[in-house]
């Protein structure tokens, strides 16, 4: 890891420290989103209805999302940075597959996944390796498969030195839309449907989600 982004290093270390209490705050969240709900629900009908197979849940965090949508029906394996996260995931959700990895180097074959989705997980990459993410996101999903990105929206960096009542270091990055699909279609997806909503108290910026689909 010596060689690593210090970002990436600082965030890893971020979630590391949170890793518990990030998980019990945000456990029951998805009963009040009815949009995350209806966007991970579209997700899974897509996923299915191309054939299924394996879908990542790519930062999946103390993997609430892999098991919502393993509850939908899919096959989900959730690769995090941060390996107490992951130390939550697997002890949270013992019947979904999940593993220590980076997003910009995935463990996986090409073509591997059916679907992946990146949930609030692109916000920690800065803009000038944001393109080399989504290619690595084209190269594990196969022609057909579909990606689902959630961000919050903006064009602002926001340095995090409190949260989840832990002092930190970490910088999340809102996205733009335009911005977004733009370098999806430069890794080579299409994308099929675009979602902002407004911010709901205790968020502080509208919320995006981009479907998109790998090209053939």
């Amino acid at each position: 890891m010596t060689d690593e982004p210090a970002d990436v290093t600082a965030t890893r270390l971020a979630y590391d420290t949170v890793a518990e209490d990030y998980a019990d705050l945000l456990r029951d969240d998805l009963a009040g989103s009815e949009f995350d709900r209806a966007m991970l629900g579209v997700f899974a009908e897509q996923v299915t209805r191309a054939g299924g197979g394996v879908v990542g849940d790519l930062g999946c965090g103390p993997g609430r999302i892999a098991g919502h949508l393993a509850g939908l029906g899919l096959d989900v394996v959730g690769v995090d940075l941060s390996p107490a996260m992951v130390e939550v995931a697997r002890r949270d959700h013992p019947a979904v597959r999940f593993e220590v990895g980076t997003m910009a180097a995935l463990p996986f074959p090409d073509d591997a996944l059916a679907g992946a989705l990146a949930w609030y997980s692109v916000i920690h990459t800065p803009d000038e390796r944001q393109a080399g993410l989504y290619a690595e996101f084209a190269r594990v999903i196969r022609p057909g498969g579909v990606l689902l990105l959630a961000f919050q929206v903006g064009e602002d960096v926001v340095h995090l030195t409190h949260a989840y009542g832990h002092d930190l270091d970490l910088h999340t990055r809102r996205q733009h839309p335009g911005i977004v699909t733009g370098r999806l279609v430069g890794a080579g997806f299409t994308p099929t449907a675009e979602l902002i909503r407004q911010a709901v108290p205790p968020e502080k910026s509208p919320q995006g989600y981009v479907l998109a689909r790998r090209d053939a």
